[in-house]
């Protein structure tokens, strides 16, 4: 079991934010699965996200990667807010009382609209302590990823590239961890290259540690207002050709529509293990104590026990996998427990 704030991860195993956690049935079943600690909603905006036929997912032949060309979800946040509810409020498969946490994954490109959103959020674990068919700690049970990291966006580059850009929107999830410091809310993060990413990654994480001032209470150790660090999300501008991928239509030539899409899988195992040593390691030697409760979550080429056991070593101590999930359904899983 691994506590991310609010949250016990048991056992340490879930899915990354990925377009197999679209909707109820895929959370379902997720949620259901016994070899999920907790379960990622796919990224959701406040109104939902457009698509144009262009988005689309292959496999290569050769390992098990993935290229993708999907952006967030097309459904709104309030419809994974009412499908949360149905998998907190509805009996296990055994007749138990649901335990399991779900993440929600959201994106807002402003301010206001990302307020907006975690607004959403606080009403809706309010609602669930006030919710007579809910398990008591229902409210408990819900985490928030803001996912600073997708690709695939036409003129929007990940925005966790640049921190001066993101700055505004992390001074919004700070106001809101002030304001209840029970809300377990992380970040999704790209995959980064060179050490001054991960020193700008610390010393703006470090930036927001405050000390909380209970009311009639005294002041508190310093914390830090992100309880997790998802890493890492797909990386950009990779290409695969037809004869790369299985069942591959030619689509002008290339394997998807778009051409360039977001590579995950084996073939991003290694980058992946790197950013999570890196991670892993600036948060453990960071002067800053608070980071040290921060979680990595670790992602990327999570395809078998051995990589299960990769990541730990690198420094994971919750392990995430999606390119496993839509190759294989939710009996991937146990394989990565074996």
């Amino acid at each position: 079991m691994v506590q991310v704030r609010s949250i016990d991860i048991s056992p340490p195993l879930i899915n990354t934010s990925c377009a197999w956690a679209s909707d109820l049935a895929q959370l379902t079943e997720l949620y259901n699965c016994p070899h999920t600690g907790a379960v990622t909603t796919r990224t959701s905006t406040l109104k939902g996200f457009p698509e144009d036929g262009t988005q689309n997912v292959v496999f290569a032949k050769d390992t098990l990667s993935s290229l993708n060309s999907y952006g967030y979800s097309p459904h709104p946040l309030a419809s994974y807010l009412a499908w949360v509810r149905a998998l907190l409020t509805s009996s296990t498969p055994s007749g138990g009382v649901p335990g399991k946490p779900v993440i929600v994954s959201i994106v807002a490109s402003t301010p206001d609209d990302l307020a907006t959103m975690l607004e959403m959020v606080q009403e809706f674990r309010q609602s669930l302590k006030d919710d007579q068919s809910a398990p008591h700690n229902a409210s408990m049970l819900v985490a928030v990823e803001f996912n600073t990291s997708c690709p695939n966006i036409k003129n929007k580059p990940p925005p966790s590239y640049d921190f001066p850009s993101i700055s505004p929107l992390l001074d919004v999830v700070a106001t809101f961890f002030r304001a209840d410091p029970t809300l377990t809310i992380g970040l999704k993060l790209p995959p980064y290259f060179y050490n001054t990413q991960y020193v700008d990654l610390i010393q703006v994480l470090s930036s927001y540690t405050t000390k909380l001032h209970p009311e009639g209470g005294e002041e508190q150790a310093p914390v830090n207002p992100f309880a997790f660090l998802t890493s890492t999300n797909t990386l950009g501008s990779s290409l695969l050709f037809p004869e790369q991928v299985i069942d591959g239509e030619n689509r002008d030539g290339f394997a998807l529509p778009t051409g360039l899409g977001g590579l995950a899988g084996e073939a991003i195992h290694a980058l992946s293990l790197g950013n999570v040593f890196n991670i892993s390691q600036s948060l453990a030697s960071c002067p800053d104590r608070s980071l040290k409760d921060i979680v990595v979550i670790g992602a990327g080429g999570v395809v078998s026990k051995d990589a299960v056991d990769r990541m730990r070593k690198a420094g994971a101590q919750v392990v995430g996998c999606a390119t496993l999930l839509g190759s294989r359904g939710v009996r991937g899983f146990e394989q990565l427990l074996l």
